[in-house]
């Protein structure tokens, strides 16, 4: 399943508190150029402790890439840290 492969790469990265993530495929499934599942990533890690926005999601991204436009469509990101 994407979501446990999704899991398996984050926890394997990062130093994570929390992560939630919905497969919001079925809401997408006549999207014409869909590839890939439609995710939406809710993650809590203090790996994000001093970092921007922009960094946060290149560092997701990054641990992601093997997935990117393959089991992965579409991401949206929420990367906190454990004081946000």
């Amino acid at each position: 399943m994407i979501v446990d492969q999704i899991k398996a790469l984050l926890y394997e990265s990062l130093d994570i508190s929390s992560l939630e993530i919905v497969d919001d495929t079925s809401k997408h499934k006549n999207h014409p150029q869909s590839n890939g599942g439609h995710f939406t990533l809710t993650i809590i890690s203090s790996d994000f402790e001093s970092k921007s926005l922009i960094e946060r999601h290149r560092m997701i991204y990054k641990i992601l890439e093997s997935m990117i436009k393959k089991e992965i469509h579409a991401l949206s990101i929420n990367a906190k840290t454990p004081s946000e």
